[in-house]
């Protein structure tokens, strides 16, 4: 049996204005607060002597690596992130950031937003534009359909509208 696993798919390097203010905050707060905050409980758990059997200076070398893994990926991340400020040429059409209303078989209507992978979970209703329901709609405009196989089934969306600004 191998254990080989091929390498995950890159991600997009687009953001948001809101998407980089949110990192960048992220990115602050962890080397300016988070990190101070606990390389101080180290040093405190250190000085209490015995390091092998001491939970407190375990544990907080392994955060201090956490943080210095986030702190990294954001850097990396926000160098080479390329921030959509603008509005497309074609705003009839679905692409970085747009704000779509998709209706289901079911009459079901809801909102999503095109962001880029470190976006989602940031607030309801964004997809990632890597993601399968991202891709289907990017390119799109109102009254196309979009069909979606995922592990549930296959999904039939109506694009009932498309705004670049975030809807009432």
């Amino acid at each position: 049996m191998s254990r080989y696993r091929p390498p995950a798919p890159p991600k997009s390097n687009y953001l948001t204005a809101e998407g980089e203010t949110r990192l960048r905050q992220e990115l602050d707060f962890l080397w300016r607060d988070e990190r101070p905050k606990v390389t101080q409980q180290v040093s405190e758990a250190a000085a209490l002597g015995d390091r092998s059997e001491n939970a407190e200076y375990i544990y907080g070398k392994k955060r201090l690596r956490e943080i210095d893994r986030r702190v990294r990926y954001l850097r990396k991340r926000l160098e080479d992130a390329t921030v959509v400020r603008a509005l497309p040429s074609d705003i009839n059409k679905i692409y970085f950031g747009a704000w779509v209303e998709l209706e289901d078989s079911s009459s079901n209507v809801s909102w999503y937003r095109i962001v880029g992978p470190d976006e989602v979970g940031d607030k309801p209703g964004y997809v990632s534009m890597d993601a399968p329901l991202g891709r289907a709609l990017l390119g799109k405009q109102v009254d196309d359909e979009v069909a979606i196989v995922s592990p549930g089934g296959r999904t039939c969306y109506y694009v009932a509208a498309i705004r670049y600004t975030m809807p009432a």
